[in-house]
């Protein structure tokens, strides 16, 4: 694989951690809970080749192929063993990471590939739907985004209390889903894509957290088959939030990301290992 120019933004100091956004997203979404990772990890947050303005290059625009290209950046960034921690998309390619045992830790936020035939099905009708109406709603984009009706009924499938959202950030996540090259590809290859073979996770920690108000991949289902994919990991549910959890509720995906599991009224409903 050519090597690929991937932008990343790196901040704070300590153990390193590599984020990783979703589909037709960007790096800017982990910027809720950055700062209060600074002190005690060193944060790269990437965006994926053929997102917000990445070049795709050669990179296979797959779960594999995204999690190749993230091994390739660690190297080329002399990064050893990170922390890693994905949403949806983003949460997929973490888990593969973690598989080959390269990461000290893996955090996956809403993962794809725990779905049967209807999720799946739904996920990409949903996502494509949203791709295909969007330059209809465009031109009317800075308004809708000003006010909190226009913010629920732009963000309302990936968020789940889009009125905390700023208008500035509405617009840009919109621009950037629309604007991805990869989008179609990426969203094509969901249906070659089920989590299994959990390999060397079985000796890594794992957390997997899933938004009760989560539209695109209901935790209700999706939840269920992660347990029994990796019993051994730790479950979370997060209380009011979405699909991306970063702005619902910044503390507990923070806490989450630390390792410290919140107890009861920090927002997080934790599952026993058992369940």
């Amino acid at each position: 694989m050519d090597s690929v120019d991937m932008s990343f933004t790196r901040d704070g100091s300590g153990e390193p951690l590599l984020l990783i956004h979703g589909i037709g997203s960007r790096r800017q979404v982990w910027d809720p809970v950055i700062p209060k990772l600074r002190t005690e990890r060193s944060t790269f947050a990437v965006d994926l080749p053929g997102f917000n303005g990445t070049s795709l290059g050669g990179v296979e625009p797959t779960v594999e192929g995204y999690t190749d290209a993230l091994v390739e950046f660690c190297a080329e960034q002399k990064i050893e063993r990170p922390h890693v921690a994905g949403n949806s998309l983003g949460g997929a390619v973490a888990l593969e990471f973690g598989k080959r045992g390269l990461a000290r830790s893996v955090t996956a936020f809403s993962p794809i590939g725990f779905w049967g035939p209807p999720g799946l099905a739904w996920c990409q009708s949903a996502l494509r739907n949203v791709r295909h109406l969007g330059p209809l709603m465009r031109p009317v984009l800075p308004v809708l985004a000003h006010t909190a009706v226009g913010r629920a009924s732009v963000a309302g499938l990936f968020y789940g209390r889009p009125a905390l959202l700023d208008g500035e950030t509405v617009v840009a996540d919109s621009n950037a889903f629309l604007s991805a090259p990869a989008f179609d590809a990426v969203c094509d290859s969901f249906e070659q894509y089920v989590f299994g073979e959990p390999g060397a996770l079985a000796s890594t920690p794992v957390a997997i957290a899933w938004g009760r108000r989560d539209l695109l991949l209901p935790s209700r289902s999706q939840a269920r088959r992660a347990r029994q994919a990796l019993p051994r990991a730790r479950h979370l549910l997060l209380r009011g939030c979405g699909h991306v959890p970063f702005f619902d509720d910044p503390i507990s995906c923070s806490r989450i990301l630390l390792g410290r599991w919140p107890v009861c009224g920090c927002g997080v409903d934790v599952r026993s290992r058992i369940l």
